[in-house]
């Protein structure tokens, strides 16, 4: 008889072991399971890979198994919590191995798939349901979840979900579910304040420590080479290259995970692997869960031998065969190289950890040697390092990737303080850490541009744009130089038609029109003066420019030589062949009438009203 029934487990599930190959339980199953059988709730730490799931899965199924009742709609009698999805699937995966020949039913859901068809699966309930936090509380939102029937609830790498990133999650999880339940905690690393925390969920918890916290597994053999930031990734090639060349009908390398602390920089690695001859793939958050699950997949089958992956790869996950890990950028946080390296040496094998510690990480390396007690031993650089190094192909990058890359660079360089921290953004905008306040689009009250001083600045003051054209600019009616513009934001007196908008600080900046463009008909279709007819002009020609007349100001003119103050224009107000090269005297066209006629603004009909202009 085994270890297992003499603790007294349904009979399924002891054939469910033995189909599996389980006969000795790991000490973490010792300790925790007869607890459990008792109803107890439980705070157990074990190192990574020590069977932490089936510890609380067997005898979770036996008190479901022993009380088998009709599901509810919409409900689960037990709820898993895990951090990651691949986390998620594998405990799924595993519960319904031990409950093969159980009549259990065992539900899995998280994100990145639609929730349509999860929230379908979990309409006639269910016995086991396993999820991430995010799509739990999705469904409880959409009513199509409820936890009032939970009876076992347990959180999967306990460190890690109590973190600030899951506590308000989790809080809204612990109102929902009854207080009459059973609480485990499991986890590898467990720090005292997350564990003062975790008090909060458990009641007169049993704790089960069958190994010192962070403590790392005893078969891992841990290495470190210190290596500048840029010869990483060709020390990452090299190493596996050689690590899967055939000696003596054998492989170093068998499998291998790769550890980086950020998505692109995951990417970046693989197509420098791939461009060597490496077959990788990586795995992160920004991957597709169909991305995620073929990488996973591959890696598992030995198809893919080297996997990338971010830390959400590195809580919980069981590949058997993984000869080496390598930490291409060591982690900020001491806990996560626990778990990262305990993906290799499972289930008594052994394994190689290999760490690649920046000028900079040095101090991240300090306090994992602290956390776990262990000095890891130096491993120097292969032999004609920078001559191997030159020989490598670079990766070949498609133009879209070559550009998000260089966006990645660009924010990154902004989040250091670098080059371009302070630069505007696109579309002229100040951009992250850049002037919000700036403004340079529309026009300011003086009619000039709000980027004038900038053009002013850059030599680009005398651009003859100015806003809009205004036909009475001040110009004297001789054409000579212009008057002085009224001050910026100078408010005139309103004019006989109303207008008080303000000067230009500068004046029109249009050059004045060469002449009428209107063409010559039959007759002068100019405003009519002093009531007379405008005699038909029978040569066909253009009306002479009257620049006096097309840059008047509304205003009176000041009185002149040859003109009465109250601003009548005597009939030898203009000498002989004047600017307009007309005979002077009345009316135009009329072919003389001398004597004074009353000065009319421009465009103005007799009567006053304003005609076409």
């Amino acid at each position: 008889m085994s270890y297992f029934s003499d603790l007294g487990l349904a009979e399924p599930i002891l054939r469910a072991l033995e189909t599996k190959g389980y006969s000795d339980p790991t000490p973490i199953q010792r300790q925790a399971i007869p607890a459990l059988l008792e109803g107890r709730d439980l705070l157990g730490i074990a190192q990574t890979g020590t069977g932490k799931t089936a510890a609380f899965a067997l005898p979770s199924l036996h008190r479901l198994a022993a009380d088998l009742k009709s599901n509810q709609p919409a409900a689960c009698r037990m709820l898993v919590l895990s951090p990651t999805r691949e986390l998620a699937a594998q405990i799924a995966e595993n519960m319904r191995g031990y409950a093969k020949y159980l009549n259990l039913s065992v539900q899995c859901v998280f994100g990145g798939l639609p929730v349509g068809k999860q929230a379908r699966a979990l309409v006639p309930g269910c016995d086991v349901l396993v999820a991430t936090p995010g799509r739990l509380l999705d469904l409880i939102e959409q009513r199509a979840l409820t936890l009032r029937h939970v009876e076992i609830f347990v959180l999967d790498e306990a460190d890690q979900m109590m973190d600030l990133g899951f506590i308000v999650p989790l809080k809204r999880v612990a109102k929902m579910l009854p207080e009459n339940r059973q609480s485990l905690f499991f986890s590898a690393t467990m720090p005292k304040a997350i564990a003062d925390l975790g008090k909060q969920f458990i009641n007169n918890p049993v704790r089960v420590e069958v190994a010192p916290q962070a403590t790392t597994a005893e078969r891992v053999e841990q290495f470190v080479t210190h290596v500048n930031q840029a010869e990483k990734q060709a020390l990452l090639t090299l190493r596996l290259r050689t690590g899967f060349a055939t000696k003596e009908g054998q492989q170093a390398v068998e499998r291998a995970l790769v550890f980086t602390r950020t998505k692109h920089g995951a990417d970046r690695v693989v197509r420098h692997l791939v461009s060597a001859g490496v077959n990788a793939a990586a795995i992160h958050g920004n991957k597709s869960q169909g991305q995620r699950t073929a990488a996973l997949l591959a890696f598992r089958k030995g198809t893919t031998p080297v996997l990338v992956a971010t830390d959400i790869a590195a809580r919980g996950i069981d590949v058997t065969g993984v000869s080496h890990v390598f930490n291409f950028e060591m982690p900020n946080v001491a806990e996560q190289y626990v778990h990262r390296i305990g993906r290799t040496a499972r289930a008594g094998a052994d394994g190689v950890a290999v760490s690649f510690v920046a000028p900079d990480e040095k101090p991240y390396l300090r306090d994992i040697e602290k956390l776990t007690g262990v000095q890891l031993m130096p491993l120097p650089l292969p032999d004609d390092f920078q001559k191997e190094a030159s020989r490598l192909p670079a990766p070949t990058r498609k133009p879209a990737e070559a550009e998000q890359d260089a966006r990645r660079e660009a924010r990154d360089a902004r989040g250091r303080g670098g080059a371009g921290a302070r630069g505007p953004a696109r579309g002229g905008q100040g951009g992250r850490g850049g002037n919000r306040n700036s403004n340079p689009g529309g026009q300011a009250r003086d009619g000039r541009g709000r980027d004038a001083h900038l053009r002013d600045a850059h030599g680009r003051g005398s651009d003859t744009r100015g806003p809009v054209f205004n036909p009475l600019a001040a110009y004297d009616s001789d054409g000579g130089e212009r008057r002085p513009a009224a001050a910026s934001g100078e408010r005139r007196p309103a004019n006989a038609s109303g207008d008080r908008r303000p000067a230009n600080a500068s004046g029109d900046r249009r050059p004045a029109q060469a002449g009428d463009r209107r063409p010559a008909h039959n007759g002068d279709r100019r405003p009519q003066r002093d009531g007379a007819a405008s005699a038909p002009r029978h040569d066909g020609q253009r009306a002479a420019p009257r620049s006096d007349m097309a840059h008047a100001d509304r205003r009176p003119a000041p009185a002149r030589d040859g003109q009465h103050s109250d601003g009548n224009r005597s009939a030898h107000a203009r000498p002989e062949g004047g600017r307009d090269n007309r005979p002077h005297g009345g009316p135009r066209g009329n072919g003389g009438g001398g004597g004074d006629r009353p000065q009319r603004r421009f465009g103005e009909m007799p009567g006053g009203g304003r005609g076409r202009g």
